[in-house]
Formats: C-alpha cells, structure tokens, sequence
C-alpha cells in the first residue's frame, strides 16, 4: 500500500497546520493539501496508489470515530439535564428536515444532501466522518460538506458572540446556542470562551451530549442503505426471472439485520462506555483526542489526494447555498426552541 505513505505526508503537514490554525483545523487542512498535492503532482491520482488511499479513506476513518468516542463521557451527559433536550432534538430535527426539503428545492441530493444536514445538525467534520464511514459517500460529497461547514463555523465564530451580548443572552443559554448551534468542536471552543467561562464550559458539555446523536443516525443511515441495495436486487432479480414469481421471492428476502450495526459504531459506544466507567485515565484524553483527529486528517487526506477539482466544479454553488439555509434554519431556530422551553 505505497498510496499509505503519501497519506501520511500529507498528515504530516496538515496535523501541524491545523494545530497553528485551529480554527480551520487539520482535517480540513488535509483534503485542502490532498486535493492541492494531485492537482499539483497529477501522477498521484494513479491507480497505483489507490490500495493505500481506500485504506486510509474506510478504515482510518472507522478507527478514527472509535478513538474520539473516548471523549464521551455519559456523567457530563446526564449533568447537562433534561433542559437542554429539546432545543437539541429541536435543532436536530431542523437540520435533518431542511436538508431533505430544501436539498430537493436546489436540486442538491444523494451523498451530498445527506452529509451537509448530518455534518450541520450533529458536529461537524466529526459527524461527516461518520456518516462517510457508514455510507461509502462519494468523494467530491465529503469535500463539498467540509468546506460547507468549514465556512459557517467561521462565520458563527466570529458573530455569534456580538449577538449574544446584543440578545442579553445568560451564558447558559450562549453555552447551549453554541453547542447546538455550531458544528465543530473546536469552533465550539472558541465562540464559547469568546463570550464567558461559564459559556464555554456549558458548550462543551452540550456539544458532547449532542454527538451522542451520531449512535441513531449512523444506524438509520445504515439501514436506508442496506433497503436501497435491496430494492435494486430484488429489481435485478425480478428482470432475470422474467416472473412475478421471481420478483415475489427476492422481496422475501430478509434485511440483513447483523449488517445493519457497524463495527466501528460498536467500537464508538464501547469506547463511551468504558470513558464512562473510569476505565479511560483522564491523562490520556489530551493524546486519544489527538490520535482521532490525525487519523480523521489521514482518512480525509486520502480522499482529497484521490480527488478531481471536475467533481467540485460540476456540483456548483447550491450546496454551499444548502448549508446557508441549514445555518440560519439552525441557528434561528435554537434561540426559538430556548425561548419557549
């Protein structure tokens, strides 16, 4: 797998650049260096190096959500309370319905469609890995929603604190805005701390709670998937019998439940689950966090390395428009949701 080695050159650069940059952060560095490296070297995109880049882009990237599911922690969870529930299902349930209303208006759908309200209503590039992982999402879709979400976390960083102050926000209730309302962690932080200690403080704990999310909407994405492969099966199987015998026989065929819950799903709430337990030392989160967030950049370098600018290009302006509305839809509808709960 030599495609391996130039994916951790490219980390290499990247993990560095995103710690100087947090604000932009080393996985999105790392599609951003892929994607320049084989525009640049042209010879990169080769077959030959393929073997090493479809490993770095599935299982590093499963790997990758297992180790950052040691971040969890069901005790800060539970202190969050009941409160703050139902502008998180609130906003979940804004983002996952504006993607699907408002990706059929422009048109935008598919891995895209799915990636940028999965990537807006969780957290983030950590959501998007995920989802990735669970769908196989095509390249071009995973480069679009990072950029999609790289740009509003910027936007929500830098105005999310004046509003605040302007909205006479308490810092529990910036805490919970940012933490339903922002997407990646570390723009969290930031937009947190910008405003209050007690703010930011609060944001973390929301921004955990929310992740948790991921557990039923990979398993949903996953079983979507599994009944898509199926219909185009039992099509299949239907035009080769010619019969209405053939096409009742392959409808009985079951929906593999033991594919339905991925391994690296599994992983993720064992890894929780042990956090939870004291298993996990509180010393080694600072390195678990960073080994999730390199290999996050590794398995997003490979796939920027892989990738061609026509497949950006051909996509247009309407997802970034996509991820706009779901921003507003978002950010609009959780100071609502707080005001009426």
């Amino acid at each position: 797998m030599r495609g391996l080695w130039i994916v951790l050159l490219v980390t290499a650069a990247a993990v560095p650049l995103g710690r100087l940059v947090p604000l932009v952060g080393g996985p999105v560095f790392g599609i951003l260096l892929g994607v320049i490296a084989g525009s640049v070297a042209p010879a990169l995109r080769s077959d030959v190096w393929r073997p090493g880049y479809d490993f770095a882009s599935k299982t590093l990237l499963q790997l990758s959500i297992v180790v950052l599911g040691t971040g969890l922690s069901l005790q800060q969870v539970a202190r969050v309370g009941v409160s703050s529930l139902p502008v998180m299902l609130g906003t979940l349930a804004l983002a996952l319905g504006g993607a699907w209303l408002f990706g059929r208006i422009l048109g935008v759908r598919g891995d895209t469609q799915i990636l940028i309200g999965v990537g807006t209503a969780i957290c983030g590039g950590s959501a998007i890995a995920a989802a990735t992982a669970a769908i196989g999402a095509k390249r071009s879709s995973v480069a679009y929603a990072l950029a999609t979400i790289f740009t509003f976390n910027i936007v929500a960083v830098l105005t999310f604190p004046p509003l605040g102050h302007l909205l006479g926000l308490s810092p529990e209730a910036f805490g919970l805005w940012a933490g339903t309302a922002i997407n990646d962690t570390s723009s969290v932080v930031a937009a947190g701390y910008a405003y209050s200690q007690a703010a930011g403080d609060q944001a973390i704990v929301v921004k955990l709670t929310r992740s948790l999310t991921l557990i039923p909407i990979v398993l949903t994405l996953v079983a979507l998937k599994i009944r898509r492969e199926n219909r185009v099966a039992r099509a299949l199987d239907a035009t080769a019998e010619g019969s209405y015998e053939g096409a009742t026989a392959s409808i009985r065929k079951p929906l593999p439940w033991r594919k339905l819950v991925p391994l690296f799903l599994i992983g993720f709430i064992a890894a929780a689950g042990l956090r939870s337990a004291g298993a996990v030392p509180e010393s080694w989160l600072p390195i678990l966090t960073i080994i999730g967030s390199t290999l996050i950049t590794a398995a997003l370098a490979a796939i920027g390395l892989s990738l061609r600018p026509r497949e950006l290009r051909d996509a247009g302006p309407r997802p970034l428009l996509l991820g706009a509305i779901l921003w507003v839809l978002v950010a609009v509808g959780s100071l609502g949701i707080q005001s009426f709960s």
